[in-house]
């Protein structure tokens, strides 16, 4: 895989036509069933492939069209799960908040490929390179009930890590350019990356050698305050022992000072500079200088420029707009290398 220096990338999901399904924040609702469910999820996702083609993004994503979200999709490949029999949870989502989430009823095992096919179908319609991702460890423990495992949440992040890692050695024997494992739940219980999350990231990595990074939320799922004073710092130096190619930051949404990037010396940025919410487009101008100094900190081979976190619950006009910008900060600050 070949990239340019400061490559436009995005996190994953871009929002669904409303003749596929019905978005409601996070989740979506699908229109058809059975086949036709299928051919329109392949137009779909066929659509969005050509439209970040013609957008000018550098590494793309299917636009996650056939998910009802982000880890469900994944999970309803893997035993020991019951997706139909939801139990109520109370979680942090900003706040604490009580939501039906997944239960845990046995040894989590993946039973087959999950989105191998999904790749399969988004490699034919591009040239260009396809990243592709899948929930991480930390966040399946912490968006389900466990009624299996007695509280060992460390068992359980590594039996998922495990069903992981074997989805992800199957996406890239498929011919996946590049593996993203999304943790936004590491961003909120540090000491639980320290316990158990660090090693269960390695585990999900044994056997990979295509490039892999891990998108670590800001805020989660998106929105609110601060979280920790030091929040990606600390954790950047725990990962940075790990073998994760690199790291997914949102520094449009958070503030932070890029100067933290430092610790990620030798590793991907994809560097998220911009709001992926229903707010304003910035200029280009506003964000390259930005970007620019991210430069003080990371090589451009090593920096992709994308929204803070998926696009999916924005308006496709606004979600392009977004995805446009990015092109044109990278195109910008080349101009200067």
């Amino acid at each position: 895989m070949q990239l340019p220096p400061i490559a436009a990338t995005t996190i994953g999901s871009f929002p669904r036509p409303s003749w596929l399904a019905q978005n409601e924040r996070s989740r979506a609702v699908f229109r058809l069933e059975g086949a036709e469910l299928k051919q329109a999820q392949d137009d779909a996702t066929a659509l969005s492939i050509h439209n970040q083609e013609r957008i000018g993004l550098d590494l793309l994503s299917d636009g996650e069209q056939r998910r009802t979200g982000f880890i469900n999709h994944v999970l309803a490949s893997f035993d020991g799960i019951d997706l139909e029999h939801e139990a109520v949870k109370t979680i942090y989502r900003r706040r604490e908040q009580p939501r039906p989430v997944p239960r845990i009823v046995g040894k989590i095992k993946r039973r087959k490929q999950a989105i191998v096919e999904d790749l399969k179908f988004a490699k034919a319609q591009t040239n260009k390179p396809i990243k592709m991702d899948v929930p991480g460890p930390m966040t399946v423990v912490d968006s389900t009930l466990d009624e299996y495992y007695k509280g060992d949440e460390a068992a359980m992040a590594m039996d998922v890590a495990a069903a992981i890692n074997q989805e992800l050695r199957d996406l890239q024997a498929a011919g996946c350019d590049v593996l993203e494992i999304d943790e936004p739940a590491m961003t909120r219980y540090h000491e639980k990356v320290f316990a158990y999350g660090a090693k269960a990231l390695d585990r999900c990595l044994e056997g990979i050698t295509v490039p892999t990074v891990v998108h670590l939320c800001y805020g989660y799922p998106g929105g609110g305050g601060r979280q920790h004073e030091y929040e990606y710092p600390e954790l950047l130096e725990e990962l940075m022992k790990t073998k994760i190619g690199g790291f997914g930051v949102e520094f449009a949404r958070s503030g932070y000072d890029p100067s933290v990037l430092a610790i990620a010396k030798g590793r991907i940025v994809m560097f998220g500079c911009v709001d992926p919410s229903d707010t304003p487009v910035p200029s280009v101008t506003q964000v390259a200088e930005r970007v620019r100094t991210v430069l003080k900190y990371v090589e451009p081979k090593n920096l992709w420029l994308a929204p803070d976190c998926g696009l999916m619950t924005i308006t496709r006009e606004l979600a392009d707009a977004k995805a446009k910008l990015l092109v044109d900060i990278a195109n910008e600050v080349r101009k200067t290398l």
